[in-house]
């Protein structure tokens, strides 16, 4: 059933969708993120783009007042309370993570990821919080680990609530990881042969069985997310899930295709505001 209506919104597919990803292989990335805010305003004048910040919530007044009243008293405050205790608690040092990060961590992360020149390649906020952690002597943490560094970076992200978005893609090397992530983006995989635009470009705001698809616009400013509760789930974590759901070998999270893509991804969000640790289906 579920490989049917799969098969059904790949058979619903306009030209002006797949087109979209290559008519802007050089256009610039903030044109990249005009172009694909038109097609959703668009195709959804009665939602403003600022309401993609709650994702698939917006085509759906019922499901964004039942995700308010979780947000009320949300069922993962004990998570965000144990990622709080381990930003304050100092390195053997004696410093902490405020220490080596940029303002004290507060007001940065919708800079993330972004292009480091002396490095030659993205770096995200995960990579940042390792960095400061090896830089003081302590061992850095896994990414796959939600127990440290998933509740770590949730807490750290909800330091730059209400940011706006900036992802900086100013340099000729930056334009070029850019420039991967958006092939990545676009490109499709796997044995459904989907590419992540087929869903979150193409299908935005129809449903795949019972669940309402999500725009690109507005995701990066909300991951990592709580689903069902207080099961933790990153942005690099959805898309290996994403990779999976269409049967195509997942990238390596934290490798340079998956930072590449999250870095083109998030750009899609610059100008919106930062709303993290929330919850979600």
């Amino acid at each position: 059933m579920k490989q049917r209506m799969i098969m059904k919104l790949l058979a619903g597919m306009t030209g002006l969708g797949i087109a979209l990803g290559a008519a802007t292989v050089h256009a610039t990335p903030e044109g990249d993120r005009q172009e694909l805010a038109k097609f959703y305003t668009s195709k959804y004048p009665n939602i403003k783009l600022e309401d993609y910040v709650y994702g698939a919530l917006a085509f759906d007044a019922d499901s964004k007042a039942q995700y308010e009243a979780i947000m009320e008293f949300p069922p993962f405050e004990s998570e965000i309370e144990k990622g709080r205790k381990m930003w304050e608690t100092p390195f053997k040092n004696g410093k902490t993570y405020a220490s080596c990060l940029p303002n004290g961590g507060n007001q940065i992360a919708g800079n993330y990821p972004m292009f480091d020149e002396a490095q030659g390649k993205v770096v995200t906020l995960q990579d940042a919080i390792n960095a400061c952690r090896t830089a003081n002597g302590e061992e850095a943490y896994k990414l796959s680990d939600m127990k440290t560094m998933g509740v770590l970076t949730a807490y750290m992200r909800t330091l730059s609530n209400g940011m706006i978005m900036n992802i900086k893609v100013e340099t000729p090397k930056a334009v070029a990881a850019y420039e991967a992530g958006k092939k990545t983006f676009y490109s499709r995989s796997g044995q459904l042969n989907f590419a992540c635009s087929s869903c979150h470009v193409q299908n935005a705001g129809n449903r795949l069985r019972s669940e309402l698809i999500s725009p690109a616009i507005g995701h990066a400013v909300h991951w990592p997310v709580f689903r069902g509760g207080d099961n933790l789930v990153t942005l690099q974590n959805r898309y290996t899930g994403c990779f999976k759901q269409v049967r195509a070998v997942p990238p390596a999270v934290g490798g340079t295709v998956m930072n590449n893509l999250e870095f083109f991804h998030s750009s899609l969000s610059n100008g919106l505001p930062m709303k993290a640790s929330v919850f979600r289906k």
